[in-house]
């Protein structure tokens, strides 16, 4: 009995502590304007995340050309994941979104793949001939010593464990003034342990409702 006692006090501590992992604080805004705005709407691009990763302890033969590599690949790899999401419920949403692969040819032909930080969000929506664009940012902080120990993790499906804190953003700008019309932010506590697919699951989970184009 004390067994089954104690087997089922591990689960709900396992259980509670999968949960907790991603519980931070979470901020929205809404700008005034993204009522009128987004009614007109039709076709929304979802741009690369800019993404970082730094170390609370600098990992030993740490090579910063390799770090940036691995930032581009979860770039990628998230602004992906965001698409699978909103594909995989397109009906949902009141618009339809680019396909990120012709939004990364576009951006690679205009020769500004990389410089999307030198860009105002109208002038990039022009070029990919958008309404608007989703975007946004992924930080995290690295405890463990193995210098990339993320960032490899993802590419095979997982962040592994305890591998540090982070925090993700997700903006809309218009596609007409540039201007922000709606902003999440989420903290993240240690022990990411998840894809990028789970990582934007659970984003848009705590969006739900207050995403600008749910029905």
């Amino acid at each position: 009995m004390m067994k089954k006692i104690l087997l089922s006090l591990l689960v709900v501590a396992t259980s509670f502590a999968a949960k907790a992992q991603f519980e931070g604080s979470k901020q929205i805004f809404e700008s005034p304007k993204l009522k009128s705005e987004k009614a007109t709407h039709k076709l929304v691009a979802i741009l690369p995340f800019a993404t970082k990763i730094s170390y609370k302890k600098m990992p030993r033969n740490f090579n910063a050309e390799a770090n940036r590599d691995q930032e581009k690949t979860m770039s990628k790899s998230i602004q992906s994941s965001m698409y699978t999401f909103l594909l995989r419920k397109a009906g949902d949403y009141t618009v339809e979104f680019q396909d990120v692969d012709k939004t990364n040819i576009l951006l690679k032909k205009a020769g500004i793949a990389d410089k999307l930080d030198e860009m105002t969000k109208d002038e990039v929506a022009k070029i990919l001939g958008v309404d608007a664009v989703l975007g946004g940012s992924f930080e995290t902080e690295q405890t463990k010593t193995e210098a990339g120990a993320i960032a490899s993790a993802v590419l095979f499906g997982g962040f592994g464990g305890k591998t540090g804190t982070g925090t993700l953003t997700l903006t809309l700008n218009s596609g007409t003034s540039g201007d922000l019309l709606w902003r999440f932010f989420k903290t993240m506590n240690d022990s990411i342990t998840t894809s990028t697919d789970d990582l934007v699951e659970h984003m848009m989970r705590k969006v739900s409702r207050n995403f600008p184009y749910a029905k």
